[in-house]
Order: structure tokens, then sequence, then C-alpha cells
């Protein structure tokens, strides 16, 4: 068992990092708080992979947690041929993937119906946190600070900077990595990535993966939508250690990836939940479960009703005690959403 990291400049005892009060001249190291941070995850009881460090070491794991939740053994010819199947540079193509059982042929002509992680429960997944991976790009080479591994799959990087640098610069940074001709995450198991996490310990956000179309700075040089994650009373939850504890833990990290990010077919585009609308749809679900009668819900204009109230509807038919669901909307459906999945109750 593998000894959890700790900070070796830690002040405070109930926290990993500083407590923020440090002068400028006392700004702590980036790789300070990237193994601070690697301690936090380990806590939350995330395996911690240093050995993972270059392509070859996270497809050879990859391969050993698909052939353990698929119970199959692969050739090595089958293997190299499974990756030229799933690794593309579509983002939504990827997404989808992830969610779907998939098929491929073996070399003998038999079918193998599989998944990439464990879709019915991702709580059972396996939780891994690797540091400094290395990928080469065409003419140069990349390494991503902190990558979080579902069942061998990468899902999501956290970026980190100093308490003197803003996370923007991390947005930017990770544009400039997907921009960069024959890139990770067009050419690897990266491609699966789908989330991002900026942080320079006090202010952290996060925001979703997506093809280079609805991935870009604005004029206004805002990256949109970036998110920062907040409590049911929209408290912020800004510092890196709390927004672990809260966002990271392994069955609710689980639980965002596979229930409250949606995939927007009609436009290709990944889509994650803001914080009050998760809270709305998680209270529907409940109180319809604990059959607590009638009720309505009220928004505002621009808050996101037609995606909270698809997602709740998604999540509502999968009560085996629920015949029936009616969506309602007052536009074609051609805009609405597609969880990757077809609704044909929807029509």
């Amino acid at each position: 068992m593998q000894p959890i990291l700790r900070n070796f400049a830690m002040k405070n005892p109930k926290s990993t990092y500083f407590d923020g009060q440090e002068s400028q001249s006392s700004v702590v190291r980036e790789d300070t708080i990237e193994y601070g941070f690697i301690g936090t995850l380990q806590k939350l009881k995330y395996e911690y992979r240093p050995d993972i460090s270059n392509r070859a070491a996270l497809e050879a794991n990859f391969r050993e947690k698909f052939e353990a939740l698929n119970r199959v053994r692969l050739t090595d010819a089958e293997f190299a041929r499974l990756l030229d199947e799933i690794v593309t540079p579509d983002v939504f193509t990827a997404s989808k993937t992830l969610r779907a059982i998939n098929s491929f042929t073996r070399d003998d002509g038999t079918p193998l119906n599989y998944t990439l992680v464990n879709i019915k429960d991702w709580c059972k997944n396996t939780f891994e946190v690797i540091n400094q991976l290395r990928i080469n790009t065409d003419n140069s080479h990349h390494r991503y600070d902190v990558i979080l591994l579902i069942n061998g799959v990468p899902c999501v990087q956290i970026e980190l900077k100093t308490l003197g640098i803003s996370p923007r610069r991390a947005m930017e940074q990770i544009v400039e990595y997907k921009h960069d001709p024959g890139n990770g995450y067009t050419k690897t198991l990266l491609c699966f990535m789908q989330l991002f996490i900026v942080s320079n310990r006090n202010q952290t956000y996060y925001f979703a993966n997506n093809n280079a179309r609805h991935f870009a700075f604005n004029a206004d040089e805002r990256f949109l939508p970036v998110y920062e994650y907040a409590d049911e009373e929209n408290r912020k939850i800004t510092r890196l250690d709390a927004f672990a504890d809260v966002f990271l833990k392994k069955c609710d990290l689980g639980r965002t990836i596979s229930r409250y990010m949606v995939l927007i077919a009609s436009e290709q585009k990944l889509m994650i939940m803001r914080p009050y609308q998760v809270y709305a749809v998680k209270h529907m679900v409940t109180c319809i479960d604990d059959d607590n009668g009638n009720g309505y819900i009220w928004h505002t204009t621009g808050s996101g009703k037609t995606l909270t109230s698809f997602k709740a509807a998604t999540l509502l038919k999968e009560n085996e005690h629920i015949e029936k669901c009616l969506f309602v909307v007052d536009r074609k459906i051609g805009t609405i959403i597609c969880a990757g999945m077809e609704y044909p109750w929807l029509n």
C-alpha cells in the first residue's frame, strides 16, 4: 500500500495547503501544490499510480482494466485494433463510446460486446490518479499536471497554478495543448477526457471538454461556459481541497459524468449541468420517489429550465414505478438535448 503523499510545507494541519494568508514572497511551488492535491485524492480513496508517466504505461493500464471489466483476454493485435477503433479526435463520438455498450470483432470472427467503464454502477469502477503524464505531439511534447482515470480511461484533467497566477492561464494552456498538431487529445486515450479543472488553490473552476468549435476563448477573452462549484445555498466552494471533498469523491464524480453531463446531438456538444440544476433534479427525483404529491418548479429566463426538466425526465423514466413521463416543450424537438441514447417517448 502506497503511503499518502503529504505536503512538507503545510502550515494548517487541517488543510493540505497554506491557508492563503502567506505573503507573495512565500508562494508555494506548483509541484508542492500538485503533490498536496494528490494526497487529498488519496484520502478520497483514489489509487496513486506514479508508474503511469507515458503513453505506453497509460495504454497498458487501460488494457488491464478493460480485460478485467469485460472478462476477456485480447491478443496484442486485437488490442492494437481496439485502440484504432475507439481513439478518435471527435470529443462527441468518444463521449458516446464512453457511455455505451460497444461491439468489437475478434481475430477469429467472434463478436465482443464491451464497455469501457462499468456503466451500470459507476461507483464500482476503479479510480486512479496520475501526474506529469508525458505525451509527444508532432512537434513537441506535453506534460499534464494531474489526470483522474476511471477504469483506466482518462476522464478528468486538473491543471494547477500557484496563487499568484490566474487560473485563466491554465485554461489558455489547455486550449493551446488541444490546438497543437498531433496532440494527445486527438491520437491517444486522452480523447475520452470529459472534464477540465483549473485551480490556483484559492480559485477553482471546471468546464466540459468539447470539439474545437465549442472550445475557444471569445472576443472578451472569457472562456464559456466555465463554472465555480456551489452548495445548495449557492455558497461558492473555490478552495481546491474543499472542492475536491464535494466534487471529486469517487461516486460523486461518476454520477456527475454519467448523470449530469449531457450530449447535445444537434450541436455535437457536451454540456455539464450547473450546480443548482443538479440540486433541482435531485430534489425532483427524491420527491417523486418518496411520493410527496404534486408540485411545480419555478425558474427565471435563462436559468436552464429545458435542460433541467429534460434531465429530470430521463432519470425519472428509470423509476420502475413510473409508467409514463410526459415532457412538454415549446420549441422544436431538434433543439432538445440527447443524452447519447434514443428516446422515442419524446417524439
